[in-house]
């Protein structure tokens, strides 16, 4: 069986959650390596009050950075694990 693709469209939008469920924001834009299209990170907006007491890296003025080894599963929401933010 094929896997499931995520396109950027898919992905953009979608709320971001922590696997214990608290929420850190939606995705705002993703960045990744031109020469390979390896994901790098996923910019979040609207950020939580929680996500901003994280320390995430930052771009612009509030944009939190999720890296992509923090992901575990991607569905209806993005699930992270808050420990690999850290």
């Amino acid at each position: 069986m094929q896997a499931e693709k995520n396109t950027y469209g898919s992905l953009v939008g979608k709320m971001v959650v922590t696997k214990e469920g608290k929420r850190l924001g939606f995705v705002r834009d993703i960045t990744f390596e031109t020469a390979t299209g390896e994901l790098i990170s996923l910019v979040l907006k609207d950020s939580t009050s929680y996500a901003n007491n994280l320390n995430l890296e930052r771009v612009g003025s509030n944009d939190g950075l999720i890296p992509y080894n923090a992901i575990i599963a991607i569905g209806d929401f993005i699930i992270v694990s808050e420990e690999d933010l850290i």
